[in-house]
């Protein structure tokens, strides 16, 4: 569960202490994840691979504040984690970077006065095209049909 993933072991890297927490902001969501590498600190268990929202800011720690359900109920959790065991989430930079093209958008479309589509559209569907059989006939394949041997 803590281990360290393939040609990741050894010390820790030093951009791990120093990098810049700000607390406020888009950008103080984190993920817990034990590493052994450090033993003093280690996370319980449950809060490897939680994601949560610090609150608190010290030399060597940081206070996040996770969701936890106990018997039925979610509880706000306040949890002191060691600096190492903490990275910042890349989950919402996908939403964000949409949040900020949809007002780019909506701010030219509103200048220009027209209407702009902001949702978000699937894929379309391929374009029709025609197979190169290359002198060769199209094989058609059908599933084997089930017999019952008793």
């Amino acid at each position: 569960m803590f281990s360290r993933p393939s040609r990741k072991h050894g010390a820790v890297t030093l951009a791990t202490y120093t990098r810049i927490y700000r607390k406020g902001g888009e950008v103080d969501i984190v993920d817990i994840k034990g590493m052994s590498t450090v033993q003093k600190g280690m996370p319980y268990n449950y809060y490897h691979g939680i994601t949560g929202k610090f609150y608190n800011i010290t030399q060597h720690a940081i206070g996040v504040v996770i969701n936890k359900e106990v018997k039925g109920k979610i509880l706000a959790k306040r949890i002191n984690v060691c600096i190492e065991r903490i990275k910042y989430c890349k989950s919402s930079d996908g939403f964000l970077k949409q949040v900020k093209e949809n007002d780019q958008n909506r701010k030219e479309a509103k200048e220009k006065g027209s209407w702009v589509q902001l949702k978000h559209q699937p894929a379309p569907a391929r374009e029709a095209h025609f197979l190169r059989t290359h002198g060769k006939e199209p094989e058609l394949l059908e599933p084997v049909p089930y017999e019952f041997m008793a």
